[in-house]
């Protein structure tokens, strides 16, 4: 397994350009958990968990979804912690939740919520390790 992701590599699993890394690493709405850059010559490398995370932004922007909603999106799943795994994250037109069953859902839908993106966090993991899968065979 790769020791880290240079940007170049992150850009190719997650499908982003390294304008948009960038932008995001100086906004720091996902930073470089492994090693972040510090002057000239030096780069940044992201955990895997920081791709997952890159992901889920690139998934939610590419649905219409303002980069700030996706920042709100962001700091509610790093408030939850480790426990995201198996979760929906759900955006609606006034803020985030996350949904833990299907039921929580349909409880959303209920509510008469005027527009919903619903994201299975587990999705976007398996996108992510199928994106690493590809970038190591062309390696």
């Amino acid at each position: 397994m790769i020791e880290g992701f240079s940007g170049p590599n992150v850009c190719a699993v997650v499908g982003i350009t390294y304008r948009q890394l960038d932008y995001w690493a100086r906004t720091d709405l996902v930073r470089p958990s492994l090693s972040d850059a510090t002057g000239s010559g030096t780069r940044r490398r992201y955990s895997f968990e920081d791709l997952v995370v890159l992901r889920l932004v690139k998934r939610i922007v590419d649905a219409g979804n303002s980069l700030q909603a996706a920042r709100r999106a962001i700091d509610m799943l790093r408030a939850a912690g480790d426990s995201v795994a198996g979760t929906s994250l759900v955006l609606t037109e006034t803020g985030s939740v996350l949904a833990e069953t299907e039921d929580m859902v349909i409880d959303l839908l209920r509510g008469g919520q005027g527009s919903l993106f619903i994201l299975p966090v587990d999705g976007v993991v398996a996108e992510v390790r199928a994106g690493i899968e590809r970038l190591a065979a062309v390696s």
